[in-house]
């Protein structure tokens, strides 16, 4: 009971928090690389960012995410072609929280996860995030972690539990990956004059 509640809430901080740490990076790189200004891209990213705290989808929250480069007063040209592109292929967060759901995994069921097996689930990792589909968290959440656990020897079945709370760390994923999709059409706009 309380045992499997707290290591369920352990597992929701955990992966959310490497989710954080991708947010707080697009924050950083969209303001200083884009040459925004801090305060400016938190604003011009935050109705983008309740589109897809509501929604779970970065392919839903692409209008809005279209409607924050203007306020950003990026080129449309850009826009337009660098932000449906890295909807498509480009899950800034997917490596990262990934792998924490794979690692989480071996920790609870005590596998010992070697160095060289964490570069293989790296690789694996960055393979996964460009091919898969871009659909909400909690219906390809097996598909996606499955082959990274796969790869690094941890077995998959504790992921059908963890799935059931995965709404939790989907939204920390999509608020990731939008700011981070609106923080790189920005650097490239700013760093690529045609």
């Amino acid at each position: 009971g309380g045992g499997a509640f707290a290591a369920l809430a352990h597992y929701i901080l955990l992966v959310s928090a490497m989710g954080g740490f991708i947010l707080v990076l697009a924050y950083v790189l969209g303001a200083v690389l884009g040459r925004v200004g801090l305060s400016a891209f938190v604003q011009a990213v935050l109705p983008a960012q309740a589109v897809a705290l509501s929604t779970q989808s970065s392919l839903a929250s692409l209008p809005a995410m279209l409607e924050s480069a203007a306020r950003l007063n990026l080129r449309p040209s850009t826009a337009e072609f660098v932000l449906p592109l890295a909807v498509a292929i480009f899950r800034a967060t997917s490596v990262a929280m990934n792998l924490a759901v794979a690692l989480y995994v071996a920790a609870l069921v005590g596998v010992e996860v070697s160095p060289v097996l964490i570069a293989t689930g790296i690789v694996v990792a960055v393979i996964i995030s460009v091919v898969s589909v871009s659909l909400p968290g909690s219906i390809s959440f097996v598909v996606s972690i499955g082959p990274i656990a796969l790869a690094m020897g941890v077995p998959i079945e504790p992921l059908a539990l963890l799935v059931a709370v995965e709404m939790l760390p989907d939204i920390m994923r999509t608020v990731g990956n939008v700011t981070m999709n609106v923080a790189v059409t920005s650097i490239v706009d700013r760093t690529d004059p045609d």
